[in-house]
């Protein structure tokens, strides 16, 4: 006879309800926080937070970390950290100064130049990690301490300050300028957004990306060569580093060797904690565009409120624990509800199985 097809458990009401209510705060929790919090400030500062003065003065503070933590997340994304962005944000933008002030090179190309150098850096990261074997942590932090030495190297540990002519006005004016009335540095922050998102959310290379960080042991069965798309990640952060360390460059018009390190920090709360938002459990472009956010509103406000110089790194730091603990509670989140659903898929099929009726012997 036929066998009777599995009967599936259907689940009660108030365990989908809590399910759905889980799902939209891990979704948009962040993205509520956001509009609560420039709420609150809008309230308790009403003379100068709601304004459009206030609003540029974000973006444009806001946007070279922005830019830092969406390089961060590609290498979060295969499972590894590179705790060198600080240090090569540092190295790309005195490198622009010295190409421009002591080489006299175009400014294009010295721009270009840096930002593909900050590949090639990225890139062997990767083969540090990969082929060597070392810990990202471990061989980042190496190689973040050799770039340092290299921007002492050039800078004589001095500042590279132009000359009475200044810097060419088109290269001052990446940063400088106005588009729609708000800084050009956010409509940067927010193309860079949509392609990270089209790349890791359409296309294989971001499934692929994907699946090395989730379980490597898997992809390489399946066939991904997990260390030439780890070294893809490496190598497209450094991309992103280049380019922000250009912006950096005509921000301060100036190369100042000890500066990158204060931007290490905020780029990694944005990074982690994004990956709590949008796509819960996972790095994704608009989830750290969105963790960008809420620490961009925070900043501002407790500023505006006059707190103190130790309320910036004492409310990063205070975030980074939170982001982390709130990552690993969605990792875990989500891997028990993957497990349930294993077990009732599992326990759908016993019991169709025990329905079965097995066919009489031939005569």
């Amino acid at each position: 006879m036929t066998p009777t097809p599995p009967t599936p458990q259907p689940s009660s009401p108030r365990s989908a309800l809590s399910r759905m209510r889980g799902h939209l705060i891990g979704t948009y929790g962040l993205l509520a926080l956001t509009a609560l919090l420039i709420l609150v400030f809008s309230l308790a500062l009403p003379n100068t937070f709601p304004t459009l003065a206030n609003l540029s003065s974000v973006l444009s503070a806001q946007s070279i970390p922005a830019i830092l933590a969406l390089g961060a997340m590609i290498p979060i994304v295969t499972g590894k950290f590179d705790l060198s962005i600080g240090y090569g944000l540092g190295l790309a933008h005195v490198m622009v100064m010295h190409l421009l002030v002591g080489g006299g090179w175009p400014w294009p190309f010295a721009c270009l130049v840096v930002i593909l150098g900050g590949g090639v850096v990225g890139a062997l990261n990767g083969v540090i990690v990969e082929f060597a074997q070392i810990d990202s942590f471990i061989a980042t932090l190496g190689t973040g301490s050799m770039m340092y030495a290299v921007t002492g190297w050039i800078t004589d540990g001095a500042r590279i300050v132009p000359g009475p002519e200044g810097l060419p006005p088109a290269f001052t004016g990446i940063y400088g300028s106005t588009f729609l009335g708000l800084p050009a540095p956010a409509f940067y922050v927010l193309a860079l957004a949509v392609a990270l998102w089209l790349l890791l959310e359409r296309l294989p290379l971001g499934r692929y990306l994907y699946v090395v960080g989730s379980n490597p042991r898997a992809a390489d069965l399946i066939g991904i060569p997990t260390r030439k798309y780890s070294i893809y990640a490496f190598a497209g952060s450094g991309l992103v580093v280049g380019f922000a360390g250009v912006l950096l460059a005509a921000q301060q018009q100036i190369g100042n060797p000890s500066v990158g390190l204060e931007y290490l920090l905020p780029a990694f709360v944005g990074a982690l904690l994004g990956s709590t938002a949008i796509k819960p459990g996972r790095a994704n472009a608009l989830g750290t565009l969105v963790a960008v956010a809420v620490l961009a509103v925070g900043l501002a406000g407790i500023q505006q409120l006059g707190a103190e110089f130790w309320a910036t790194p004492l409310f990063n730091g205070a975030t980074l624990l939170l982001a982390v603990g709130l990552a690993g509670y969605s990792a875990r989140r989500r891997l028990r509800s993957a497990a349930a659903a294993r077990g009732r898929r599992r326990s759908a099929g016993i019991s169709g199985g025990h329905s079965e009726t097995r066919p009489s012997s031939p005569p």
